[in-house]
């Protein structure tokens, strides 16, 4: 089984990557640069319908036996709407909603073909709690839900689960630029109010794609910590 993983050069992506390979799971790592990654990876925006549509091809030619996708890119911007530039708002759309669509619309495909699959798309508790400063950001990742809901009714007759996980602050780049003070009154609404580690993070992400005991969940949001 291949995964394919975007956002793959740092964050969650590329943590993932690497405890994937350390399991002997193949995976593919999509992102813009990949010069200095050290599992197999394709460069790739995902903002990029067309570049995603290259990728797709390449692997169906290849024949990888692609059965999982987790669609870790994402960008952050932290500002009131009202100060928000246009291109800030574009990119964020772009790269956290559409290039999500982009993603499952290309590769799921490969999925169907074998009736089976598992795809992980990342929200942000900041869509739950409708954050103030965060109103764009937050608006592109509720549409990740959405989309991820009505995408897994689409595909679910062909063998194919759908799931978003949605943390709240984890210790990534996506922090840069917010406060202690920010990030603790985020914490703080949660139902448990403490920081999510990468790692955990990604032993979500390994359960709704590799454990059997997750085999039943389909068009659902997780939120670690709860809200």
């Amino acid at each position: 089984m291949t995964v394919v993983v975007t956002g793959a050069s740092r964050g969650i992506g590329h943590l993932l990557c690497r405890r994937l390979v350390a399991q002997g799971i193949p995976v593919v790592g999509l992102a813009r640069r990949i010069e200095d990654l050290d599992f197999p990876a394709r460069s790739c925006d995902v903002a990029d319908a067309d570049a995603v549509r290259l990728v797709a091809h390449q692997l169906r030619d290849e024949r990888l036996p692609v059965r999982g996708l987790v669609n870790a890119a994402g960008i952050a911007s932290m500002n009131l709407a009202l100060t928000t530039p246009a291109r800030t708002a574009a990119s964020l759309v772009a790269t956290n909603l559409l290039g999500t669509i982009y993603c499952c619309q290309q590769f799921a495909p490969l999925m169907i073909r074998r009736r089976a699959g598992a795809i992980v798309n990342f929200s942000s508790v900041a869509a739950a709690l409708g954050l103030a400063g965060e109103s764009v950001y937050a608006a592109s990742k509720a549409g990740v839900e959405t989309f991820s809901l009505a995408f897994a009714r689409e595909v679910a007759a062909f063998g194919l689960r759908v799931n978003c996980v949605a943390p709240g602050p984890v210790d990534t780049g996506l922090l840069r630029g917010l406060t202690t003070a920010q990030i603790d009154a985020v914490v703080g609404r949660q139902v448990l109010p403490q920081r999510c580690t990468p790692e955990q993070v990604c032993e979500l992400v390994e359960l709704l794609l590799l454990d059997r005991r997750a085999a039943t969940l389909s068009g659902q949001v997780l939120i670690p910590g709860g809200v």
